[in-house]
């Protein structure tokens, strides 16, 4: 899951272990100056069991369009089995009102579709800005153990609440299907994110995302919380009664929101941050962002990842911190297609939390089979067809890791590191797909030649 580490995983934790020293990496590539720019709502009802929205995305495609695709997550079969939905209340793209097309894409039966397409009175040549403009009113379950929902009237999480504009340059609209198991599927360019306005009741925190712009009054006992992104491909926020724990983590900007009264410490989930973050800098470079929000959350048991916010069942577990973190770079920095290309993300994260909690023994890749446990490179519908969650877990996280491990090992911790960290500086805010692995590795074909053993290039 981009993000989720499950429990056998979390079990296997080491805390011991650091990350071999490495050259200090080059700087990213800057973000594209014709990124999308998003100006977004979002007001949480007092009881937190809905919240309404607006959304706007100013884009410019590279190439021509007819029509304006977008993304509601909420309504993959996970999350709504949770409870959780969203329907579109209004559309418009470019000030003119337009009747929205939704598809149930992978959608339960009866529930909202994931997948819009907003038409336009006309084609559009490449290189002309498109501006689509959407409501939204998002339904959250009572005691969701997913990515978005709530814990009655005390605490809600909302991870990727807004729709998602799927356009990779290069390629054009993406709509594949949401698949029934756990697991991202999102994929999006960064955009600027101008500002998302978060407003919630007077004496509710708001643990946000990106860069905090500060809060004003909204109404009576109301009050807006405003954030920026200079590049981001997602967001999520939590609203409630959390506890706040503030502190610097090497230059980084660290929070943590823990449910009032929960059975977790602040202070200590900061610790753990320092500790894991420090390591992961070591082998990947500086954090690729200024701010770091921490939500925990009630009733996952591990954790998901989104770009500067990152939910958690609990922090206890080394790996599982290290593992969240590492998103940081794979999948929030260099962005991959989650369905497509799970291992783009899932694969270097476990690879980097094995390196940093010590885990070689356990990724050793004389475990695995592509055979018995499936090509690396699978999308997540071959995952979803072949049994579900705990096999994608064995073939993607676990066999990927043990295959980036066998392959750093067999050319040197030093080549290896390097190209990786060459392979960061290359893809940073974009939509990298795995001939830019092939491409990072070029010069090291026993690392591809391991990959292939194993399927990381094929997509059945």
């Amino acid at each position: 899951m981009s993000s989720r580490l499950v429990a056998p995983l979390v079990a296997l934790a080491l805390l011991g272990g650091c990350a071999a020293a490495a050259p200090a990496p080059a700087a990213p590539a800057a973000p594209d100056p014709d990124r999308p720019v998003v100006s977004a709502t979002l007001d949480l009802a007092d009881d937190l069991g809905t919240a309404t929205g607006t959304h706007s995305v100013r884009f410019t495609p590279d190439r021509e369009v007819c029509e304006v695709v977008l993304r509601l997550w909420t309504n993959r079969p996970t999350t709504v089995r949770n409870g959780n939905s969203t329907e579109l209340t209004s559309a418009r793209v470019d000030g003119a009102p337009v009747d929205p097309q939704v598809e149930q894409a992978g959608a339960p039966d009866g529930a909202p579709g994931t997948l819009v397409t907003l038409p336009m009175p006309s084609c559009v040549p490449a290189g002309t800005p498109v501006t689509a403009e959407t409501g939204f009113e998002t339904t959250l379950g009572d005691g969701s153990t997913e990515r978005i929902g709530r814990s009655g009237a005390d605490t809600a999480w909302l991870g990727s609440p807004l729709p998602v504009l799927p356009w990779v340059r290069g390629e054009g609209w993406i709509r594949d299907p949401a698949v029934g198991m756990s697991g991202e599927q999102v994929v999006a360019e960064d955009f600027r994110l101008e500002s998302l306005e978060v407003t919630a009741g007077d004496g509710q925190a708001v643990v946000g995302v990106g860069d905090p712009a500060g809060t004003g009054p909204a109404g009576p006992g109301r009050t807006a919380h405003r954030f920026t992104a200079d590049a981001i491909r997602d967001v999520a926020v939590a609203v409630g009664d959390y506890e706040m724990t503030e502190a610097e983590v090497n230059g980084v900007a660290v929070r943590v929101g823990v449910p009032d009264g929960a059975d977790h410490d602040g202070d200590a989930a900061v610790e753990q941050v320092r500790t894991e973050l420090g390591k992961l800098e070591e082998l990947l470079g500086p954090h690729p962002y200024r701010n770091l929000w921490v939500t925990i959350v009630p009733g996952q048991s591990d954790g998901i990842e989104f770009p500067t916010h990152l939910q958690f069942g609990s922090t206890g577990s080394a790996s599982l911190v290290a593992h969240e973190l590492a998103h940081s770079w794979f999948y929030s920095l260099v962005g991959n297609d989650q369905g497509r290309d799970p291992w783009l993300d899932e694969t270097f994260a476990t690879w980097a939390q094995a390196i940093v909690s010590d885990q070689f023994d356990y990724y050793r890749l004389d475990r695995f089979s592509p055979d018995d446990d499936g090509p690396i490179g699978a999308p997540m519908s071959y995952w979803d067809d072949r049994g579900g969650f705990s096999g994608y877990v064995t073939g993607v996280y676990d066999q990927g890791a043990a295959a980036l491990l066998e392959g750093r090992e067999r050319v040197g911790e030093e080549r290896f590191d390097a190209a990786m960290r060459g392979y960061l500086d290359a893809n940073a805010h974009r939509v990298a797909g795995p001939a830019d692995v092939e491409t990072a590795f070029a010069d090291l074909p026993e690392v591809l030649e391991v990959l292939r053993e194993h399927g990381a290039f094929d997509s059945p």
